[in-house]
């Protein structure tokens, strides 16, 4: 991977014991999870277009609810593609979206519990859901990421 050899190049540069430290596999998991922070930006694009379009006629929590299974449909799809590509089981894309979601359920109780709070008790993230969308996004991501990583794409 041309990325892991130029970042192996600059790790040269850092003082002795940060270098020691910057292995291949160490440079790896940081690519990988920068890929997955890409990808978390798409979902959050997503997450945020679905609440903003059903925010009136659902109302911020079914809209909040909605927009997490399409925003965790979307992220699959490019982590699968992506992400984790070439790492992924023999299992039909179903049964892999349905692991995906049930691995990422923590992440889901800390996205969804923030936003659910954020909109409830800070008018400015009710009046903005985006605010609300993006701290619980920004949450959840580190515990998806190993989540998925160990439970969905091995």
């Amino acid at each position: 991977m041309p990325m892991t050899a130029f970042l192996l190049q600059l790790s040269t540069w850092l003082p002795g014991p940060l270098r020691a430290r910057a292995t291949e596999a160490r440079i790896r998991l940081l690519i990988q999870f920068g890929m997955f922070g890409l990808v978390g930006l798409v979902g959050f694009v997503i997450d945020t277009a679905t609440v903003y379009a059903l925010r009136h006629a659902a109302g911020l929590y079914v809209a909040g609810l909605a927009a997490y299974f399409t925003a965790a449909t979307g992220t699959w799809v490019f982590n699968r593609l992506w992400t984790f590509r070439g790492q992924t089981s023999s299992d039909s894309w179903l049964v892999q979206w349905a692991r995906f979601l049930t691995a990422n359920l923590g992440g889901f109780v800390i996205n969804r519990g923030l936003y659910s709070l954020l909109v409830t008790f800070v008018d400015a993230a009710a009046r903005e859901p985006v605010i609300a969308v993006f701290v619980g996004a920004v949450a959840g991501m580190t515990l998806n990421f190993n989540l998925s990583r160990k439970m969905v794409f091995r």
